[in-house]
């Protein structure tokens, strides 16, 4: 498996990763490929990466966006949607694709990064819930946030107006 940034050319095959990735998943609402479109658009996705197999074929996709906190620009970022086509995932492409992002977040100057998801996947990348931030409307222990400079803002986060997409 190799880990490269998108390249352009690679939005279908990205979508069809995205959209069979999710298909099943309980807690979709299935818009995860039309808010890459929707980021990718708009100019504001940050870091999007692919992993590749043996013969090049695209079976992962992560995005990372820039969120707000209380309205403002922090230097913070959202990871997501990650997703990883079925008959390849448990063989550590989503982990291999979450820690190379967050690397490039580092090495972006980012400040932190928040998710909204397992608290049992990402708790292993050191992704924590933290009371004093939020994000609205879901349950605190899903919505969690990595600092990459050890200072945590407090506030309500919000996401890329294309995390609305349909």
């Amino acid at each position: 498996m190799r880990i490269r940034t998108e390249a352009p050319g690679d939005e279908d095959a990205i979508s069809a990763v995205t959209e069979v990735a999710f298909r099943n998943a309980p807690h979709s609402d299935q818009t995860e490929a039309a808010i890459i479109v929707e980021l990718r658009r708009a100019h504001a996705l940050t870091i999007s990466l692919v992993a590749t197999d043996a013969d090049g074929a695209i079976v992962g996709h992560i995005a990372f966006s820039p969120v707000t906190v209380n309205g403002e620009d922090q230097g913070w970022y959202g990871l997501g949607p990650v997703s990883v086509t079925p008959t390849c995932q448990g063989q550590g492409i989503g982990r291999d694709l979450i820690n190379d992002g967050i690397d490039r977040l580092r090495a972006l100057g980012a400040r932190g990064c928040v998710v909204l998801g397992d608290p049992a996947y990402y708790g292993r990348f050191d992704f924590r819930s933290n009371d004093a931030l939020t994000y609205p409307g879901v349950p605190s222990e899903y919505f969690q946030a990595l600092s990459l400079t050890g200072t945590m803002p407090a506030g309500v986060v919000a996401y890329h107006a294309s995390f609305n997409a349909k």
